[in-house]
């Protein structure tokens, strides 16, 4: 798979392998077996999806990456390192932003390191839950200290609405990228994020293309779920109902499946090709727990749609009624969208 360029003189695979779905307590229903993550972890690298994508609130998940480094040694040797691009997140607890201690950066992005048994990470993605305590443009401030020191590449940030990355950029802190939740479902970053972004050299990276596994053969003519296997099940259920309703889903995925059928793959294949189009995006996170779809995802960065079927698309886009406001707002202000999330997880 070709890398593409997210800042100046850093490329990554344009589909990321997301780790979210590893982490104990992301499934409802089923654990995670630690040797076969650690093994399909190695398959996505070697096979060009090179760009991993977790945090340190993923519980376990950290320590199987490293896990899946160490194995890469043995299988390359000293090239493993440079194989991969490790993208983790810096989210400090919800409870203590009001009187945040600065030094919690350093100790918790030093855990990062240690876990992954890397002297480096190219990415830490910083996430702040309460835009009303006003400590997040010092966390950036000591993110780019560790920046400066060599144990982080490049800063990043995820989940900021569009004044406070106005903020980080006129305070001489600007991001070489944003993780946000982007998908044929959910468009609140087209609400002026994504221009100001491209103007400011900001790169986008995606969660939520395949919005949780809905965007499948699966869902296709049948009645709207009654009850979750996973927590991403839930969230994402919720954004099918932001977007207008369950049939106006079932209109999209027939138009998708369709679409999937002239490109001999499946329906998430060109839900999350169409996400990686989009003007400003570098990359789209796929969270896969397993292998099982590793060959339709290394379709993604591959698929060339016609006018005709771009428009079969915007036209169904055009029918929804949301989710309507800024990135990450129903996140942080909505009850049902909020109690979904863990927020006191360092």
């Amino acid at each position: 798979m070709k890398k593409h360029e997210l800042t100046p003189g850093y490329e990554i695979s344009p589909v990321i392998k997301g780790g979210w779905q590893l982490s104990t307590g992301h499934s409802l229903t089923t654990s995670i077996e630690a040797d076969q993550a650690v093994a399909d972890t190695v398959a996505f690298v070697e096979a060009g999806i090179s760009t991993l994508d977790f945090g340190d609130i993923y519980t376990g998940v950290e320590e199987l990456i490293g896990k899946a480094i160490k194995e890469l040694a043995v299988r390359n040797g000293g090239t493993a390192r440079s194989m991969v691009q490790l993208h983790t997140k810096y989210v400090p607890n919800e409870k203590f932003l009001h009187d945040f201690d600065r030094t919690d950066v350093a100790t918790i992005v030093e855990r990062s390191l240690t876990r992954l048994g890397v002297e480096q990470v190219d990415l830490v993605q910083f996430h702040w839950w309460k835009y009303e305590a006003k400590n997040y443009l010092a966390t950036m401030e000591e993110l780019f200290k560790l920046k400066e020191a060599g144990k982080i590449r490049h800063v990043g940030i995820t989940n900021f609405d569009l004044p406070r990355v106005k903020e980080f950029v006129q305070a001489g802190l600007a991001p070489a990228s944003i993780q946000l939740q982007y998908s044929i479902l959910d468009r609140r970053p087209e609400n002026g994020l994504v221009q100001y972004c491209i103007e400011n050299n900001i790169g986008i990276l995606c969660y939520g293309t395949v919005a949780g596994g809905f965007f499948s053969e699966k869902y296709l003519g049948i009645a709207e779920p009654s009850t979750a296997e996973t927590r991403s099940s839930i969230k994402y259920q919720l954004v099918i109902e932001e977007f207008g309703s369950w049939e106006l889903f079932q209109e999209l995925l027939q138009a998708l499946k369709d679409i999937a059928d002239a490109h001999a793959t499946d329906i998430g294949t060109i839900a999350s090709a169409y996400i990686l189009k989009q003007p400003g995006v570098k990359g789209v996170i796929i969270g896969a727990r397993n292998i099982s779809h590793l060959k339709s995802n290394l379709q993604i960065d591959s698929i060339k749609f016609s006018e005709a079927e771009l428009m079969v698309i915007r036209n169904i886009i055009s029918k929804s009624s949301g989710p309507n406001g800024d990135v990450y707002e129903l996140e942080r202000y909505s009850e049902k969208h909020r109690s979904i999330m863990h927020t006191n997880n360092n």
